[in-house]
């Protein structure tokens, strides 16, 4: 037992030290825990000799990855983008499949062992690949809805993987038959699960709300995934297709968002601990050995999916810039690819060295996808040689095409950011905002705002945004040491422009002074208001102007105000959820619902959201005619209470 919990505490701490520091050089966390199982295991430090002691672990931690994969899977959706998902995404699919497996077939003489191996090099990383495009702000765009398409096709191919290569490795006569009576057993499944996510989940998690008490709302999410993986468990299937099902059945409540939160902790540590379990079967001199032919393998998974990626998208009708885009950022193997491999391995149809070649595989493509992607525009436009002006318009994502001259830099894009956005936008004032939470600088972008990506007490980033010229800065967010880290660097640059802080009280008034702050101001609306005046006033708008504003957003209780963007680290607890209005920017696909409507023929109040606005070819059209319909690639702006801007978006898309 003492040698156990030694090993561990081991593997723990290296896990840590690693994740930090890959984290740092911007790697993903997989990689890392991939690392902390190589030195860990029988290879290099022997702490822990045998991988499988740690099976059940790892097992759980797919059930939650699952889980939370079926959070995140809308039905309605998928159905909107179904041309891109059934299409684009099958074809991908299905095309990588056929051409690994005649590869392996070549290499192997084995259809079983071959289908393994091209269900893990078809699929792509979609926890790196969405990653890179939120923080890049481009799933917004035609290329990353593409990409999202994809990446949901493939989330869906891995349930029948899961279930055909168990099949595949028995000796249980007639495969057909055996598929036969798994599809039987996944129908009954299916069936039992949906009825108990219709009649019964819903009640249970609205009396457990009601309680208020967080660690049952967390004990509630754990027992639904690890029952329903336990009941096709018992069916003879895999855990996580239970998993699965359970976490898309509940990802159409309103409760979505809380159970994502609260099953995030367990899925990263448990996914973190099982990626190790796969770092320890890893044979470094078999890799070492082996070393050309990963790389020529990459190399090869590299060229099929990217050429049928693009191929087919141009076959489709899409822009060349779109189809290369999308087929560059899906060009690797992905963290269900490890899945696929342990799996096979465990079913003897993969042999110890080919487990480690598609682990190298796996750990190096992954590796270099952040580079890929952060420069895919350059290697685009190496492919097509001839720009695209479309593609030139919608490069707005970087701050340097912008190509206008800044006024004011608002670092920060929560609550009070977006108000003092408004108000500018209201004025002709241009402006660029700066905030480090990605969920939100996608919304928000697909709203039409010119926000970006990344943290604005780094002199690289506020010299990206052109701090250096700007005449004011606000800093909206209240985190008075954060503050002063901004006011050190961004003094550096521009010691001349006049600075706003946002504060929550006095108490650090002398410090955020003496860093460089030309005004502090307290918080709450009113002090949204004060800064506005302070902004409006520095720009030269006359003072009569300023106070009508002021009191006109008064006497209108503060409509102007309401409804902001939501953001990953936003309270969404049950106190909270009922109190706010929200903001959503919901895209409007080939084959949403609403398509060819009129604004006058959709029941607003019916659905409890008001029609901010319509962006449409980068053009904003606030309160909309009701004359106005709705084309695809618009982006509709609503506003309105959590659940009822959810229920909204599904309304938009399905009907």
């Amino acid at each position: 037992m003492n040698g156990t919990f030694s090993s561990l505490l081991m593997l723990l701490a290296i896990a840590v030290v690693l994740v930090w520091l890959f984290r740092r050089i911007k790697l993903p966390a997989i990689l890392a825990y991939l690392v902390a199982g190589i030195i860990a295991g029988p290879e290099v430090m022997e702490w822990i000799k045998d991988p499988d002691d740690y099976h059940l672990v790892a097992e759980l931690g797919i059930v939650f990855l699952l889980f939370s994969l079926g959070l995140e899977f809308s039905l309605p959706k998928m159905m909107a983008m179904r041309r891109w998902v059934f299409g684009l995404g099958a074809a991908q699919v299905i095309g990588s499949l056929l051409v690994f497996m005649l590869i392996g077939f070549l290499w192997l003489g084995e259809w079983a062992a071959s289908l393994a191996i091209a269900g893990a090099l078809a699929l792509s990383s979609t926890a790196v690949v969405i990653k890179q495009l939120k923080e890049s702000a481009q799933t917004a765009t035609r290329r990353g809805q593409m990409t999202v398409a994809i990446l949901l096709f493939q989330d869906i191919a891995v349930v029948p993987l899961l279930i055909i290569i168990p099949l595949l490795a028995s000796d249980s006569g007639s495969i057909g038959y055996t598929l036969l009576i798994a599809l039987a057993k996944g129908t009954a499944v299916i069936a039992v699960l949906m009825a108990v996510g219709k009649w019964v989940l819903p009640y249970l998690f609205k009396e457990i709300a009601k309680q208020r008490t967080d660690e049952l709302f967390v004990l509630a999410t754990l027992l639904v995934a690890l029952v329903a993986g336990g009941m096709t468990h018992l069916f003879g299937l895999s855990m996580a297709l239970g998993a699965f099902l359970a976490g898309m059945m509940l990802g159409e409540s309103q409760y979505k968002h809380q159970l994502e939160a609260d099953i995030r902790p367990f899925r990263d540590i448990l996914m973190g601990l099982f990626f190790t379990t796969i770092g320890m079967q890893l044979q470094l001199t078999g890799f070492v050995n082996n070393l050309h032919w990963i790389l020529l393998a990459v190399l090869v998974m590299s060229i099929v999916k990217i050429a049928i990626i693009s191929s087919v998208a141009r076959l489709m009708g899409e822009r060349d810039t779109d189809a290369w885009g999308s087929a560059i950022s899906l060009f690797q193997m992905g963290e269900f690819g490890f899945v696929i491999v342990a799996l096979a391995n465990n079913h003897n149809l993969l042999s110890p060295e080919i487990v480690t070649s598609m682990i190298g595989i796996g750990v190096f493509s992954m590796a270099i996808t952040p580079i890929i992607i952060h420069r895919l525009k350059p290697l685009v436009d190496a492919i097509i040689r001839t720009p695209d002006p479309i593609e030139q318009i919608e490069s707005q994502h970087t701050p340097q095409g912008d190509g206008l001259e800044n006024q004011v830099l608002i670092c920060g894009f929560g609550r009070t950011g977006q108000t003092i956005s408004r108000f500018l936008d209201a004025e002709g004032i241009t402006h660029i905002a700066v905030d480090n939470d990605p969920l939100r600088v996608q919304e928000a972008v697909a709203g039409g705002a010119r926000v970006y990506f990344g943290d604005s007490a780094r002199k690289d980033i506020l010299r990206a945004v052109g701090a250096e010229k700007v005449d004011l800065v606000i800093i909206s967010f209240a985190d008075d040491a954060r503050a002063v880290e901004v006011l050190k660097e961004l003094r550096l640059l521009n010691p001349n422009a006049y600075v706003i802080v946002r504060s929550r009280d006095d108490q650090n008034l002398n410090a955020l002074q003496n860093a460089g702050a030309s005004q502090v101001v307290p918080d709450t609306l009113e002090a949204s208001l004060m800064l506005i005046s302070h902004v409006l006033s520095h720009s030269g708008i006359p003072i009569r102007r300023i106070l009508a504003r002021l009191d006109k957003e008064r006497r209108n209780h503060y409509g102007e105000m309401h409804g902001f963007f939501q953001g990953s680290e936003t309270d969404m607890g049950p106190e909270m959820v009922d109190k706010l209005e929200f903001l959503r920017a919901v895209t409007l696909p080939e084959g949403a619902w609403a398509n060819g409507k009129t604004v006058a023929s959709l029941d607003w109040e019916q659905h409890n959201v008001q029609l901010k606005a319509i962006r449409r070819e980068d053009e904003e059209y606030p309160n909309p005619d009701d004359a106005t319909e709705f084309e695809p690639q618009d982006v509709v702006l609503l506003v309105g209470k959590p659940r009822y801007v959810e229920a909204a978006e599904r309304w938009l898309l399905e009907g």
